[in-house]
């Protein structure tokens, strides 16, 4: 049986102003009733949340030192310096890098390189063979993208072999920032730009903003790049609220209507270059792929590969030629499916070895530890941990001599804190409430183990372990209208701070058969029927939910909770439920 979740259904807002907007923006109550819930409470608020407008993008030079940095770019391209893109091997980091590589040579500079570390060899962030290689090609500017707010000692080097360093990051920076030419991150407390949720890629395409703005270029040169933007911020899970749904909504329109040919031959390859392309389809298709690369260990026999996956990763996305591009993104796709048979098995040995120890099943947290699993995809496998055993989870392996890993939380608990008591058994570890990556001796993990279990067991309370469903509203399904369904596409781009509604529907049954579909059987596909007057029925899909099929199959009744999405086959697109759980209604 799955995990037996908890819901809880929102406060409704304010009945006289959610009659108030539903009248003055002529829609559902139950629409109006979800502005209220986010905060939009006015017509004015409506408006913009309805009609996001570039123009209400901020002022790029309210960000503490943007103004150095722009003039250091602009005397390196004045004097031809050789300028360094360098960026974390992410999706949000190879995006940056991608942004900010494009529009240097759009401007016409020529001494130009992009460096992405090796997961594997460099580690994460700003890194000494990164600096290494600069110093070699006679780099003198280093812009560093979603990462290097904590190089304080990396800075310093570089300054000693002649590197100058911009830093572009969105992390949380440590008492001491680093002593480069400029560092631009919203989250410093001596910055007072009015939006601090920029992803890596958003901050520095606020630095080429800036650039475009100081030196005559129109916007409109620089809106090719938010194609590149909007994969960023739905990537790394960055809130859709702000300047960020701004970026989003028109980036998300580049890339449905011309996205560069790097971009394009992901979409092609991932199916989704016939239909109308959402944050999910990011989240879910595009920005695995780009991952996938970085997670990778490269063939360091072979001559012909990247000098990182990351590498491969940015190659494709600034190549402009579309035939090179579909070539670049077969070996992506390449690494994403390799990617996938990895996690996979991987995840069946994390999950056998917990199953064959009773004693781990019992435990309020997971620490598990194989030296012989890829550094690459720990925090994939974390992950799906928490999805079987809803737990705060580590997964770690061996890598270059340390154990290494990655820590995934569950809603509710700081994870952080839990890995910080045990700080003086760790060489190295950073992150936030819900994950973090942490490197140990091999000698320390059985204390780690023991004291990260023993913080969990003290601290957690019981209820944070039983999954949570946040629903917005009770609906009947004949509510589910084309223009109901029409408005609601409308609150879009949905993502942190601005979540796809989930409904609830009580006392609905099957309509015909269900089925059960998916390689291994693991999903349930049926018509669901509401009897009440008007009767209604509706397709829909429950992903990884076959228990039920027997009880559904039998006519009983079940209240579900759902997302309402467009479900595209053969040309054709249809309004399908996304079941996110269901609960059986007992005697009927």
């Amino acid at each position: 049986m799955p995990i037996e979740k908890r819901w809880v259904v929102r406060t409704p807002g304010a009945k006289e102003v959610v009659e108030q907007l539903a009248q003055h923006l002529r829609m559902s109550p139950v629409l109006a009733n979800l502005l209220v819930q986010r905060g939009i409470d006015t017509v004015e608020k409506a408006n913009k949340f309805f009609n996001p407008q570039l123009s209400d993008l901020h002022d790029p030079f309210l960000m503490k030192d943007m103004e150095r940095a722009v003039e250091r770019i602009e005397r390196a391209v004045r004097n031809g310096e050789m300028i360094m893109v360098y960026g974390d091997y992410d999706v949000d980091g190879t995006t940056a890098v991608a942004l900010v590589y494009k529009f240097l040579k759009q401007i016409g500079h020529k001494n130009l390189v992009f460096y992405i570390p090796d997961r594997y060899n460099d580690g994460y962030g700003i890194s000494v063979k990164g600096i290494d290689f600069a110093a070699r090609k006679g780099v003198t500017l280093a812009i560093a993208l979603d990462c290097g707010i904590k190089a304080v000692e990396k800075v310093v080097y570089a300054k000693e072999k002649g590197v100058d360093f911009i830093i572009c990051d969105h992390h949380l920076p440590a008492e001491e920032i680093p002593a480069a030419v400029a560092v631009l991150d919203p989250k410093r407390n001596d910055c007072n730009y009015p939006f601090n949720e920029l992803s890596g890629c958003g901050v520095g395409f606020k630095l080429v903003q800036a650039y475009a703005q100081r030196n005559g270029i129109p916007f409109k040169d620089i809106e090719h790049l938010l194609d590149l933007l909007v994969v960023s911020i739905a990537s790394d899970i960055v809130p859709l609220t702000g300047e960020n749904r701004i970026l989003a909504y028109y980036g998300l329109e580049r890339l449905n209507r011309m996205p560069s040919s790097g971009l394009l031959s992901i979409i092609k390859i991932c199916g989704l270059d016939r239909q109308n392309i959402t944050i999910d389809d990011i989240v879910f298709k595009i920005g695995p792929r780009i991952n996938a690369a970085g997670r990778m260990r490269m063939d360091e026999n072979d001559e012909n590969a990247a000098p990182s996956g990351g590498f491969a990763a940015v190659e494709l996305l600034v190549e402009g030629n579309e035939k090179l591009a579909q070539e670049f993104c077969n070996v992506i796709d390449n690494y994403n499916q390799e990617r996938k048979d990895i996690d996979r098995s991987v995840t069946q040995e994390a999950h056998d070895y917990i199953e064959s120890h009773p004693e781990m099943k019992e435990m309020k947290s997971t620490v598990i530890y194989n030296p012989k699993w890829m550094k690459g995809i720990v925090g994939i496998v974390a992950s799906r941990l928490i999805e079987t055993y809803y737990r705060p989870t580590v997964v770690l392996t061996m890598s270059n001599g340390f154990v290494t890993g990655s820590a995934r939380s569950v809603q509710g608990f700081d994870l952080y804190q839990a890995v910080e008591s045990c700080s003086d058994l760790l060489e190295n570890f950073g992150g936030h409430m819900y994950a973090a990556g942490l490197t140990m001796l091999p000698e320390n993990v059985e204390a780690f183990t023991k004291r990260f279990n023993d913080y969990v067991e003290e601290h957690i309370n019981p209820q944070i372990l039983v999954p949570q469903v946040d629903i917005d509203s009770e609906l009947l399904f004949s509510d589910i209208t084309p223009q109901f369904h029409r408005q609601l596409n409308s609150f879009q781009p949905f993502g942190p701070g601005n979540s796809a509604p989930v409904f609830v529907t009580h006392g609905v049954s099957a309509h015909g058969e269900p089925k059960l579909v998916g390689a291994d059987m693991e999903h349930l596909r049926m018509d669901l029927a509401q009897r009440q007057k008007p009767n209604t029925t509706i397709p829909t899909i429950a992903f990884q939910q076959p228990t039920h099929y027997e009880w559904i199959r039998g006519g009983r009744s079940v209240d579900v909770c759902y997302q309402i999405v467009e479900n595209h086959y053969r040309g054709t697109v249809t309004t399908q439920l996304r079941i996110k759980d269901i609960k059986r209604v007992e005697g009927k």
